[in-house]
């Protein structure tokens, strides 16, 4: 039979565990979790990975079909307007926008940040924006997707002792429906 512990041994175990976690030596508390993508829109309140909105809105001011002036021989692709409206200097929030199809398939997808509007002095929210789509006559709309990308902590599979929380969904491919 194997000697007994002292009592003083299982007295200070706990506490020495709580030390440990909460001093970062331990990734038991490490969790990674995806939130749910928002609904789509020409016109969207941006929203935090809990679905809460941020406060500044994101839209789609118009769009057209047209050669990239850089690349006129590669043939049309979208360029689009936006505006964020409600964020500064220090916020830099980013959306997804996606060029969609009749049926919100997206065709096309970049991320655009609001430290891109860098419009006229009239109206400095606004900017501009290019997607690149393989059938330009199937374009429809063009899309934001509400969720906030300008953000995303580090998982714990990338640094388990700082990373881990509520990250933003993947942003959206071609094929996917918005």
């Amino acid at each position: 039979m194997p000697p007994a512990l002292p009592a003083r041994v299982f007295a200070v175990a706990p506490p020495a565990l709580v030390i440990l976690t909460l001093s970062g030596c331990s990734s038991w508390g490490c969790t990674d979790t995806t939130a749910e993508r928002g609904e789509a829109g020409a016109r969207v309140q941006v929203l935090d990975t809990e679905g809460r909105p941020l406060g500044v809105t994101a839209a789609v001011l118009d769009w057209r079909l047209e050669p990239h002036p850089q690349v006129p021989s590669e043939g049309d692709r979208v360029h689009f307007s936006f505006r964020f409206d409600g964020a500064d200097e220090y916020s830099d929030r980013a959306v997804d926008a996606c060029a969609v199809d009749e049926d919100r398939v997206a065709l096309g997808c970049r991320t655009v940040h609001s430290s891109q509007a860098f419009g006229p002095a009239e109206d400095p929210l606004t900017g501009g924006d290019w997607l690149v789509v393989d059938a330009p006559e199937q374009v429809a709309d063009v899309l934001l997707v509400p969720n906030d990308q300008s953000h995303d902590r580090p998982t714990c599979e990338v640094d388990a002792k700082d990373g881990g929380g509520r990250h933003p969904p993947e942003p959206p491919v071609r094929g996917d429906r918005l």
